[in-house]
């Protein structure tokens, strides 16, 4: 049946103005994040920079993140230790986002007014990894004072965090090394180059070439993980990072080990 003149005229006007009110304005300015049915628009590249031990946690989210937005690309995530990743922000890095494994960290970025004030999206504590048959009969915090140990450097928050906790069961450990990023411990471990070391939980529950304890004290000493946007975020950048505290990525965060923040 077609519709007589007089009527298409009015419908067609209020079928344009139903058009223009999903106007690129109305998807969000980057001041506040996008949600749900606003997010449909979304394109473009995301630039995420993350501490080391969130690699296969973001990598996820990331796969999540854009298929649930197929026409953003999340670029290849930048992974390492939240110190170094801080120091490339100061330098001029360009990045939409950043997770760091520590508040301290991040509060530098705070203060120099290069970063608004973040949002905790997960925790994270330390267990004592030892390559898989446990060769060198590791089995307290103490025997890490007799063995070949590797740590993170104390600028690093799994260093920082591993200071604490040694300090607190009054043990002196002398480290083989002090590496950067918890990756390089972990992977020392595995590779053999190491009787022990000081890592997060969630890092060894993906590695079969390590074997894990949870030390006394470990559970008094919680990293908090603050996420935020920089500089001139993109729209998408935003959207990436409310999706880190959404529920799909709290549980991905959740299922890999993260404690809740």
């Amino acid at each position: 049946m077609r519709i007589r003149t007089a009527l298409a005229l009015p419908l067609l006007a209020a079928l344009l103005l139903t058009g223009c009110g999903t106007s690129a304005s109305d998807r969000g300015t980057g001041a506040e994040p996008a949600s749900g049915a606003e997010t449909a628009g979304l394109t473009g590249e995301v630039t995420v920079f993350a501490a080391a031990s969130l690699r296969t946690a973001f990598d996820e989210i990331a796969e999540a993140f854009e298929q649930q937005h197929p026409n953003v690309e999340v670029a290849p995530i930048v992974y390492d230790g939240s110190s170094t990743l801080v120091t490339q922000v100061q330098e001029g890095a360009d990045a939409d986002v950043l997770a760091t494994a520590d508040e301290r960290n991040m509060q530098v970025l705070v203060d120099a007014g290069l970063a608004p004030a973040p949002q905790l999206f997960a925790t994270n504590t330390l267990v004592v990894a030892v390559p898989a048959g446990n060769p060198a009969g590791v089995e307290s915090l103490g025997d890490l004072a007799d063995v070949v140990t590797v740590l993170c450097a104390p600028e690093v928050p799994c260093g920082a965090a591993s200071i604490r906790l040694l300090d607190a069961a009054d043990v002196t450990v002398t480290a083989a090394s002090l590496e950067q990023n918890v990756t390089a411990v972990l992977q020392k471990v595995a590779a053999g180059e190491a009787d022990a070391g000081l890592v997060y939980a969630t890092d060894v529950a993906t590695d079969d070439a390590v074997e894990s304890f949870v030390p006394e004290g470990a559970d008094e000493i919680v990293n908090q993980y603050p996420l935020t946007t920089l500089g001139d975020a993109s729209e998408a950048g935003i959207a990436f990072a409310e999706f880190v505290r959404g529920d799909e990525a709290q549980r991905i965060l959740r299922d890999l080990g993260f404690g809740a923040p």
